[in-house]
């Protein structure tokens, strides 16, 4: 996928519903999402709605293991929808609190940066951004550390980048 050039552009609504009870310790966390949305999707002509679900590690593991065939939870999951029309469901992004909360704890990062950076990195997803080879992966990165640096949060990827 190309990158489109970054320009102001009609925020996609994101219908937000939590399912855990873990995520009421994150207050912040739906205006991280949203925010992190709406930054990822000034890189696309993209219209539409995208609902994301929080949840935990049991769910998204099933969710894992269902649609990937990887019995384990993860991070993120995105589920673009079939290509519509204009103000159509764009996709579903989920999110596991346990799995972002041992990623934090093991990177040493804040839980809002890296929820934003999560958020970011599905809605790429949900938009045709993929990072199976190196050069998509580059290009992925490279619009996450833009958006990062947007909300003012720290670019994910420097870290590594000094460890390189």
């Amino acid at each position: 996928m190309t990158q489109a050039a970054s320009r102001p552009a009609a925020a996609p609504a994101v219908d937000i519903r939590i399912e855990s009870p873990l995520w009421q310790g994150q207050p912040q966390a739906e205006a991280t999402i949203r925010a992190a949305i709406v930054q990822a999707a000034s890189f696309a002509d993209v219209d539409g709605e995208v609902s994301v679900l929080l949840t935990d590690d049991d769910a998204i593991a099933r969710l894992n293991r269902d649609w990937r065939n990887l019995d384990k939870p993860t991070n993120v999951l995105s589920f673009p929808a079939p290509e519509t029309g204009a103000g159509e469901l764009i996709g579903d992004i989920v999110l596991a609190y346990e799995t972002l909360a041992r990623e934090c704890a093991a990177e040493d990062c804040l839980f809002l940066h890296h929820l934003a950076h999560l958020a970011a990195h599905g809605f790429l997803h949900l938009i045709g951004y993929d990072h199976q080879t190196d050069s998509q992966a580059d290009e992925m990165e490279g619009i996450e550390s833009q958006i990062m640096l947007r909300l003012n949060m720290p670019d994910p990827y420097d870290a590594r980048e000094r460890s390189r």
